[in-house]
C-alpha cells in the first residue's frame, strides 16, 4: 500500500486537497472519483509498505495528541477544514494521517464534524463523539475539546503509569522463565547425568528436579501445545459475556490487585461521566455510553440498572448503595451532587481523590515488587543448587 497526495475539487466547485491509500495510482483515482472528486494533481508520496502496518496502528497517544492540538487550533479560532488540514501536516501516524484528512473532506462537504468521526468508530469511541456533538449542539466546540483534551490526557496518563509499573515485574518474570527452560534442557540433563551415574540413593528435590528436565525435553510439544490451548481459551472465555463477567468478578476479589482495578474503574466511570455532564449531554445518555467505557462486565451492569432506576424516578445512587463493588462514599457523594443540582462537580472531586488513590498504590506496589522479585530469584535459585550440590556432595564425602 502506498499513500497519494491528491488535490482536486469537489462537488461543490470547491478545492481540496489531501491523502489517500492505496495498492496503486489507478486505485487512488478510482477512490477519489468514487468521493465525486475531479482530480488536478495525484502524487505517490509517503510509503505505506512494510513495517507501514505495525507503525500505523493508531494508538491511545495519536487521539490525545491529536485532540489537544485539535482544541488549541479551534481556540484559535481556526475554520475546522483548515484545522484538520494542519493536523494532517503535523501528524506522524500514515493511517491517523490518511483518516484526518477523510474527516476534512466530509466537513468540507457539509457534515457535521461529530457525523464525520461517527463514521470511524474503530478510532473514535462514542464517548469521545457524544462530547464533540454536545460541543456542536451547544455552541461550545472550542471548550469542549479543551475540556476533552483534558481529559483524555489525564486517563492517558493514569493508564501509562500503571502499564510502566507492570512492565519491569513481567520483563522480570518472562526471563527467569526463559533462564529456567534454557536451564532445564541444556544444562540440568548435563548435571543430574554425572548425579545418575553414582548409583546412590537421591533426595526428593533432587528426583523431582531430574523429572521436571526430562519432561521440557522430551515434551517439550505438549508446552507449547497447553499454551497455545490457554491462549485460545482465555480469548474465547473474554469474549463470552457470561464467562466474562466471572472473569471481571474475579479480578476485583484478588487480593491487593483487586482494591486497585475497583478505583481505577471508578476513576474510569467517574471521569467519563463528569466528562460528558459537563458537556451537556443528558444523564440517561451519558450512563448508556459510559458503560461502554469502564469496560468491566460487573460495574457495566451496574450502571445499567443505575440508568433503569433514573428512568422509573428514582435517585442516581439508588443501585450504587446496594452494590459492594462501589464505596459507600462514592454513592453518598454522588446523593449529595444530585440534590444540589452539582453533580458534575461532585464527580470531579471523585474523580480526583481515586485518582490520586490510583497513583499512591502503583508507586507502593512499585516499592514491593522488588523485594518480592529478589525473594523469588532467591528461592528458585536456592532450590535448584540445592537439588544440585547436595548429591554432589554425598558423593564427594563417600570417597
Amino acid at each position: 500500500m502506498a499513500i497519494y497526495k491528491y488535490k482536486a475539487i469537489n462537488n461543490k466547485n470547491k478545492n481540496v486537497s489531501g491523502l489517500v491509500e492505496a495498492d496503486n495510482e489507478t486505485d487512488a483515482t478510482n477512490l477519489l472519483i468514487d468521493k465525486g472528486f475531479q482530480i488536478t494533481y495525484l502524487e505517490e508520496g509517503e510509503q505505506g509498505s512494510g513495517m507501514s502496518f505495525i507503525i500505523g496502528r493508531i494508538k491511545m497517544k495519536d487521539i490525545v495528541i491529536f485532540s489537544r492540538q485539535f482544541s488549541v487550533l479551534i481556540s484559535a479560532n481556526v475554520a475546522l477544514v483548515q484545522a484538520l488540514k494542519l493536523l494532517v501536516e503535523q501528524t506522524e501516524n500514515l493511517k491517523f494521517k490518511i483518516i484526518i484528512s477523510e474527516i476534512a473532506d466530509d466537513i468540507d462537504e457539509g457534515e457535521r464534524l461529530s457525523s464525520a468521526l461517527a463514521k470511524r468508530p474503530k478510532v473514535f469511541s462514542n464517548f469521545y463523539v457524544h462530547v464533540i456533538k454536545s460541543g456542536e449542539t451547544s455552541g461550545r466546540l472550542d471548550e469542549v475539546l479543551n475540556y476533552l483534551a483534558d481529559e483524555l490526557e489525564k486517563d492517558y496518563d493514569m493508564n501509562a503509569k500503571i502499564k510502566g509499573a507492570m512492565i519491569y515485574p513481567a520483563f522480570v518474570f518472562i526471563a527467569l522463565f526463559v533462564v529456567g527452560i534454557i536451564m532445564m534442557v541444556f544444562v540440568v540433563p548435563k548435571l543430574t547425568a554425572i548425579i545418575t551415574e553414582s548409583g546412590g540413593e537421591l533426595p526428593m528435590p533432587t528426583k523431582i528436579l531430574i523429572a521436571t528436565s526430562a519432561f521440557f525435553v522430551h515434551f517439550w510439544w505438549l508446552l507449547i501445545l497447553i499454551l497455545v490451548l490457554f491462549i485460545f481459551s482465555f480469548r474465547f472465555i473474554l469474549k463470552n459475556k457470561k464467562t466474562r463477567k466471572y472473569v471481571d468478578f474475579l479480578m476485583l476479589k484478588l487480593p491487593v490487585f483487586g482494591s486497585l482495578f475497583q478505583k481505577i474503574y471508578i476513576v474510569r466511570f467517574t471521569r467519563s461521566f463528569q466528562t460528558l455532564l459537563a458537556g451537556g449531554v443528558n444523564i440517561t445518555k451519558a450512563l448508556t455510553i459510559v458503560s461502554d467505557v469502564v469496560s468491566n462486565e460487573v460495574y457495566r451492569d451496574l450502571i445499567r440498572q443505575t440508568k433503569v432506576e433514573i428512568e422509573d424516578g428514582n435517585s442516581i445512587s439508588t443501585a450504587f448503595l446496594k452494590s459492594k463493588e462501589i464505596p459507600i462514599m462514592v454513592s453518598q457523594m454522588m446523593s449529595i451532587g444530585e440534590k444540589t443540582g452539582k453533580l458534575d462537580f461532585v464527580l470531579e472531586k471523585i474523580t480526583d481523590f481515586y485518582a490520586r488513590e490510583v497513583d499512591n498504590m502503583v508507586a507502593n506496589l512499585m516499592t514491593l515488587m522488588e523485594p518480592i522479585i529478589m525473594v523469588t530469584m532467591g528461592i528458585a535459585v536456592g532450590l535448584m543448587v540445592a537439588a544440585i550440590i547436595v548429591p554432589m556432595y554425598n558423593m564427594a564425602s563417600q570417597f
